[in-house]
């Protein structure tokens, strides 16, 4: 199997069908599977009718909301892919997307993960590559150094909005909403999985570091699009994208980096 494609349900039953049928209409030149997991949505699942409709797909149900890295993470321990893509259920393919991840990954093998280029609908783009919070970083910003550099220059230094996301380019890290990574690096991770300290958001960059750490390099690919709807899988999202980031930085920095950076951020939002 050259990649599984796996997708966490959570009340999103009309999103994943269009998001699961985009993948088999647009997806030739490689063997893939998809696994759909259900993580207890409230409302119920219709598993006969999904079965029906997708009879290749394999269908895991969750006894209780385990999360997004949880929910991955149940998809994962049945995939049997050489190249495993988390795929977001309020996404949804329009060209063979896969097939170009897949000779991307082959051509690089340095990387560890890459993430296609994501658009709205009307076809904005989404600040899908990014840097990991730093002092270098949030010191750039707050002294507003890309105004001394090309645009193309400081759009790669600083990547997130001030990256045009038209070319390819390495990254720290990448969105979770098209996650396509080696499944070997799972063999070097705990209990052979993926992080699971955030319940939701924030988890890929968690990803994206220990891939890092793991010495592979995290990319962006521009030569393809995906349709990413956002926030058709999830709810308001503030309160614990604050809170897990918080998280994160406790959980990767030294306290005085955690301090350094909060207070630069700080005063960034203060003289915006």
């Amino acid at each position: 199997m050259d990649v599984s494609v796996i997708i966490v349900n959570y009340n999103t039953y009309g999103l994943i069908v269009d998001c699961i049928e985009s993948v088999y209409k647009h997806t030739s030149g490689l063997q893939f599977e998809v696994i759909l997991v259900d993580n207890a949505s409230p409302n119920g699942f219709p598993a006969d009718e999904f079965r029906a409709k997708f009879p290749e797909a394999k269908l895991k149900l969750s006894k209780e909301n385990l999360g997004f890295a949880g929910g991955n993470n149940l998809g994962i321990a049945v995939a049997t892919g050489k190249y495993i893509l988390l795929l977001n259920s309020d996404t949804y393919l329009k060209e063979n997307s896969l097939l170009v991840t897949y000779k991307y990954m082959e051509a690089r093998p340095k990387a560890g993960v890459v993430s296609a280029r994501l658009v709205y609908p009307d076809g904005r783009h989404q600040s899908v590559a990014q840097r990991f919070p730093s002092v270098k970083y949030e010191l750039a910003e707050l002294l507003r150094l890309q105004k001394f550099m090309s645009k193309a220059s400081a759009g790669k230094f600083l990547l997130g909005a001030f990256f045009d996301h038209k070319e390819n380019t390495t990254a720290d890290w990448v969105w979770g909403a098209y996650y396509f990574f080696r499944s070997e690096l799972l063999k070097h991770m705990p209990g052979n999985k993926l992080d699971e300290t955030y319940f939701m958001y924030n988890e890929d960059i968690q990803w994206s570091l220990d891939i890092h750490r793991l010495g592979y390099e995290v990319h962006f690919c521009a030569d393809t699009e995906v349709v990413h709807i956002m926030e058709g899988s999830g709810g308001k999202k503030s309160k614990m994208m604050i809170e897990n980031g918080d998280l994160f930085l406790k959980k990767n920095f030294s306290p005085l980096k955690v301090v350094l950076i909060k207070k630069l951020r700080s005063l960034l939002h203060g003289n915006t």
